[in-house]
């Protein structure tokens, strides 16, 4: 064990930490949470809760592999990178307003000629950025199992190669759709929720037809270093995931990315986000 990891285990301090881009938000949105678990782990000495927050995938692998962080949660694709990284331990599914797997979807707008994936070579495709599951890792792996290649372009007025789909960052799932509807980019990327929801609150999208749906993911993950105290690990899992059924934790889990419940993988699980996992790794490998 580390050796921070090692003094804090004698402090009896648990460490919550997520990748953020904006620190502040996500600091009120975990620490209900922590506040609820950490008094729920006395018997296994936990006796105060702390938040670390990485810039990036690399950061938090680093803070797993020296146990400056005991628990991460995390969406599908950060959560694979830092499995494949640092060997971090998928211990929880998480639900979020009730969903526990979605997927990914491609479309284009209503009289687009594009029918299906491989109609894309050629075009432009708006997804969100490269830390996003629903608009990054889900659309691109896609593709390329259709056998698709990507290219990135420096801008949505440049033209990708005849025979690849060139991708651009539109940096949210309002501007993807609003690209594609007005033909900024041929195609674009989000969550079937993402595009579900959109469709609920602008009569526009109902012009948005869906070209191709991704291999289903988590909604999100729970994971721990794989080095954390094995009793730790398993109080940690007990308290989260009873916590659906407990009122006092209501209000955490709605501030928790509107969590639902916490859901212990079955062997099915675990053998699904392998394959995501190596397809994801293959994914990146190819377009990175």
């Amino acid at each position: 064990m580390a050796l921070a990891a090692a003094a804090r285990a004698e402090s009896g301090i648990l460490v919550l930490g997520r990748i953020s881009d904006d620190p502040q938000r996500h600091y009120d949105q975990l620490k209900p949470l922590l506040d609820y678990v950490v008094p729920r782990m006395a018997d296994v000495g936990i006796r105060e809760g702390r938040i670390l927050m990485a810039p990036d995938a690399s950061r938090m692998t680093s803070y797993l592999r020296h146990g400056r962080v005991d628990w991460v949660t995390e969406t599908a694709g950060s959560g694979l990178l830092l499995i494949d990284r640092a060997g971090a331990l998928p211990v929880l599914f998480t639900e979020r307003d009730g969903v526990r797997y979605y997927r990914s979807v491609l479309f284009v707008r209503h009289d687009s000629a594009v029918q299906g994936l491989r109609d894309l070579r050629g075009r432009r495709l708006a997804l969100q950025r490269p830390a996003s599951t629903s608009a990054y890792l889900l659309p691109a792996i896609t593709l390329l199992d259709h056998g698709v290649p990507m290219e990135i372009l420096p801008s949505p007025a440049d033209r990708p190669r005849s025979g690849s789909v060139g991708y651009v960052f539109a940096n949210s799932e309002a501007n993807i759709a609003t690209w594609v509807l007005k033909g900024v980019v041929d195609a674009g990327a989000f969550s079937e929720v993402d595009l579900e929801q959109l469709r609920a609150r602008d009569p526009r999208a109902e012009a948005l037809r869906v070209v191709g749906r991704s291999p289903q993911a988590p909604r999100a993950m729970e994971l721990v270093r794989p080095d954390l105290d094995a009793r730790v690990r398993r109080r940690l899992t007990e308290v989260l995931a009873a916590a659906a059924e407990d009122p006092e934790a209501a209000p955490a889990l709605r501030r928790f990315f509107d969590t639902t419940a916490f859901l212990r993988p079955e062997p099915a699980d675990l053998a699904a986000l392998a394959v995501l996992a190596d397809a994801a790794r293959r994914t990146r490998e190819a377009i990175e």
